[in-house]
């Protein structure tokens, strides 16, 4: 399928130009009618009945068997969430910390990852400390900055596949093979929000010990789904935190068991027609290509955006060497306060975000980012 036919197939696209693909991807049309149809089936088989439950199971079964595949973990090591906190709490709060254990972060963690550790830390007696990545522009750097910053204490590392802020991709193997000979051997947490989707994944899911992520930013489904794939070893010493009825191997009676795989960190009742959207997103994205040459096009655009920010005066890319890997560029504008300028952007049909941390605008491009809407973004920018 060429990009422009997908492209009609995304109805916030075709009145704006939408670079916050890192925030919220478009729901194709086709998405949308696969999880109304998932509805519909759900009633017509009664949506308590005795007839629906081998339909839920196998809707079920068909989106943890294709999340897996995607971050290359058997399904066993994958539990279904509504979005990358969820991943990273439910499985984090159940590890076996104690007092004096120290969490090590990067200083480019998003809030609601860092907010999460800072509870976890005060709760159960824990010191918090960091070390660089977002100022790190060689992957020999970030793990120079990682292995300053370990302790004998440290037993939890928080880094981003790809960074929010930045759009740079950290070396998520390399530090967990980092890791192996500490002597705590700490767990890795990933946050791969803006990894999902947008990045060849490769071994990096199955190197981290929790690799969060969500369906709704890069993968165009729908908000409320996402997933977490864990490590054998998380699986075996965390314990559920927010517990229901499917984290229990027999929901009927409440003294039974946890589930030995990912479902134990699965709560309760969940919607199960956003699964048939994903899959359908999922679906039509792999029609434009495999994952290497959907990144390889999201890297030419972005480029092409990163190349022509540095063409206008008054205008700083926060990385500035050379155009990140990924499809997203985060930049700043002489003069002109951040927020503002996505409000005159805004005011053009043209929607990026603000970001605080560093104080920034940040676009995003994918797939069906044309040329000529990134060069009228440019245009735009250069008028302010």
């Amino acid at each position: 399928m060429p990009a422009e036919e997908l492209r009609s197939l995304l109805p916030a696209l075709g009145n704006k130009h939408y670079f916050n693909f890192g925030g919220q991807g478009p729901l194709p049309t086709p998405s949308l009618e696969a999880m109304v149809a998932c509805w519909r089936e759900l009633q017509r088989l009664g949506p308590f009945s005795r007839d629906v439950w081998p339909f839920v199971e196998a809707e079920t079964s068909a989106l943890r068997r294709r999340l897996a595949q995607l971050c290359g973990v058997p399904p066993h090591r994958l539990s279904l969430t509504e979005n990358v906190t969820s991943g990273c709490v439910l499985p984090l709060w159940g590890l076996p910390f104690e007092p004096g254990d120290s969490l090590l972060l990067s200083d480019a963690e998003h809030p609601g990852v860092v907010a999460a550790c800072q509870e976890l830390a005060r709760r159960q007696g824990l010191t918090i400390s960091w070390f660089s990545a977002r100022d790190c522009r060689s992957d020999a750097a970030l793990l120079e900055s990682l292995e300053a910053a370990l302790e004998p204490s440290t037993r939890l590392v928080v880094l981003s596949h790809l960074l929010w802020n930045s759009g740079l991709a950290m070396p998520i193997e390399a530090v967990a093979a980092r890791l192996k000979p500490h002597p705590r051997q700490p767990w890795l947490l990933v946050d791969a929000a803006q990894s999902m989707g947008s990045l060849e994944l490769g071994g990096v899911p199955a190197a981290a010990d929790i690799y969060a992520f969500t369906g709704h930013k890069w993968c165009c489904g729908p908000e409320g789904l996402g997933g977490v794939a864990l490590s054998e070893r998380v699986l075996e010493q965390s314990q559920p935190t927010v517990i229901g009825w499917r984290s229990l191997r027999n929901e009927n009676s409440s003294g039974s068991q946890w589930h030995h795989d990912g479902r134990r960190f699965e709560v309760a009742t969940s919607c199960i027609p956003l699964g048939a959207g994903l899959r359908s997103s999922l679906d039509l994205l792999e029609q434009l290509g495999n994952v290497q040459q959907r990144q390889a096009v999201i890297c030419k655009r972005s480029a092409r955006l990163w190349n022509g920010l540095q063409q206008i005066p008054g205008v700083q890319t926060v990385v500035k060497e050379a155009p990140p890997a990924s499809g997203l560029v985060s930049f700043t504008i002489d003069h002109t306060p951040a927020q503002a300028a996505v409000s005159a952007l805004a005011d053009q049909h043209f929607q990026l975000r603000s970001l605080e941390d560093p104080l920034c605008l940040r676009a995003c491009t994918h797939v069906f980012s044309t040329e000529s809407e990134i060069d009228q973004l440019l245009e735009a920018i250069s008028q302010l």
